[in-house]
């Protein structure tokens, strides 16, 4: 059998789904008093998210990172839990690099968690301290044999996490110079482009360049390949007058209870959680809701975090990376004398409804078409699907927009509460109606290739799947199955593998 400590990416998220997985990670010494470590470090990483603010996408990537860390601290555990390394074992197979164990001395569960987020945490988050955070969640936990040996595997994944991402893109700064034709984005006195080039930023779920060009990116806006035959379109004037009608400031058309919705769904201002955060935190409610255990929530947070992680790279590559940067309806509306459409009226002192705290309205940093609120709905609503078996669940979710204060809403399922929050950008008066449309219809795209490459079934319940590029050095790193747990590579022809894969135990 090949060594199931290759880097097999996101094969970490091969498990079962939810609570119906019949493997138990190891028991801790002692269980902290703080509960579910999980839950725990997902409150301190939307702590982070109010304090570092910025753009959602290095935000989704911190969330991806320290979940997938901690779960691969107890995925690293679970594979050694009879005091050797046991591949039947295993939640999945280590993806990040070799995390070994030596010497078996029962390693600590939550402290294996607790130092895998807290090393993640302190190296994406430099200027933040998590000292404190640690300490508490190691309060009641003694310092012995199993502790340490919990300490250095979670340490390990932490580590492991960071080099596997250290060379992704992220710290892209090419400069980004905007067009002033027409119809292409251009600043709206709420800052230069925000993170222009995060579309190119490698996702976690490793899709091809080519993958990404032809089956998640969406079309362009209206079908149009090129800004003049945009602009023209009746298609353009409609969504531009739905805007400027429902979504400016002040003597919209706008009912009281689509301004709520606008602001319940913003979460734009720094201080708050942003819209990765707004998402993580309905991921938590729904896990009290339906009594999610440590393990189960390790293994839903993980897949959240990513499919969101990858959400914010697609939107970004749409934004910056096509044909067509499209300006914001604010753009659009107090420049339409200059766009060639008769069917589209300039009203220089249009505004949208968005506004910092102070009450000055603003529209986003970075291009409209797709929305980035509308990806991340997307792709979080497909994984929680995916992961509960149905998308009928009904929960109601909270806000931290200071426009909305104490304000809930009711949704019954995840998908009514995706499409709501791309309905709510064009009441915000930030977004056109198909930003929101190919926002969503792209996340889910994105959110079912995280569940249906990386979670995976073999059809009919089969034992083997014809593999290409598989050797004994590293197989092509996106075809992992739900319940097994390990595979081996069988060479029938010269040219041509078979992968063997085994079951859960």
């Amino acid at each position: 059998m090949r060594n199931p400590l290759k880097r097999l990416l996101f094969a970490v998220i091969a498990v079962t789904l939810a609570a119906t997985g019949s493997v138990v990670a190891a028991s801790p010494a002692q269980a902290a008093p703080i509960g579910d470590h999980v839950l725990y470090w997902n409150n301190v990483l939307l702590r982070a998210y109010r304090t570092a603010g910025g753009a959602p996408g290095p935000l989704a990537r911190a969330g991806a990172m320290m979940h997938l860390a901690m779960f691969e601290s107890v995925n690293t555990i679970n594979c050694y839990k009879t005091g050797s390394y046991d591949v039947f074992n295993c939640l999945a197979i280590d993806y990040t690099g070799s995390n070994t164990i030596t010497t078996w001395n029962n390693p600590d569960v939550e402290t294996a968690i607790d130092y895998a987020a807290y090393t993640v945490l302190s190296s994406v988050y430099p200027g933040q301290s998590f000292s404190a955070d640690l300490t508490g969640a190691q309060d009641g936990i003694p310092v012995d044999a199993s502790q340490q040996q919990g300490q250095s595997v979670g340490v390990k994944a932490g580590q492991n996490m960071l080099s596997y991402r250290n060379n992704d893109n992220s710290t892209d700064a090419t400069p980004y110079t905007p067009s002033t034709a027409p119809g292409f984005w251009r600043p709206t006195g709420s800052g230069d482009a925000a993170t222009p080039n995060w579309g190119k930023v490698t996702p976690f779920s490793r899709f091809t360049d080519t993958y990404r060009t032809s089956q998640l990116r969406p079309q362009l806006p209206g079908g149009y390949s090129t800004m003049p035959a945009l602009l023209a379109s009746s298609a353009y004037a409609s969504q531009v007058n739905e805007v400027k009608s429902l979504g400016r400031s002040t003597g919209s058309t706008r009912t009281a209870t689509q301004t709520q919705i606008g602001w319940f769904w913003a979460n734009d201002l720094d201080g708050t959680y942003k819209p990765p955060g707004q998402l993580f935190t309905f991921t938590r409610i729904v896990s009290a809701q339906r009594g999610l255990d440590q393990l189960a929530n390790l293994k839903l947070f993980a897949l959240v975090g990513a499919a969101m992680a990858d959400a914010g790279v697609l939107a970004w590559d749409v934004k910056y990376q096509t044909a067509i940067d499209l300006w914001r309806p604010e753009s659009a509306i107090q420049l339409a004398d200059t766009d060639g459409n008769s069917a589209t009226t300039a009203d220089t002192a249009w505004r949208p409804l968005s506004a910092d705290r102070n009450g000055v309205n603003f529209s986003p940093p970075f291009p409209a078409y797709i929305s980035g609120h509308a990806t991340f709905g997307g792709a979080w609503a497909k994984a929680m699907s995916r992961y509960f078996g149905t998308d009928a669940i009904t929960f109601t979710g909270t806000t931290e927009d200071p426009h909305a204060v104490g304000v809930t809403r009711t949704f019954t399922s995840f998908s009514a509460a995706a499409t709501e929050n791309a309905r709510s950008r064009v009441y915000l008066g930030v977004h056109y109606q198909w930003d929101g449309d190919y926002g969503v219809q792209t996340g889910t795209k994105v959110g079912d290739y995280v569940s249906s490459k990386l979670l995976q079934q073999v059809a009919n319940g089969g034992t083997y799947s014809t593999f290409q590029s598989c050797d004994d050095s590293g197989a092509e790193e996106t075809y992992h199955y739900l319940n097994y747990s390990a595979f081996d590579c069988r060479q029938d022809s010269p040219t041509q593998w078979t992968l063997v894969l085994y079951p859960w135990s």
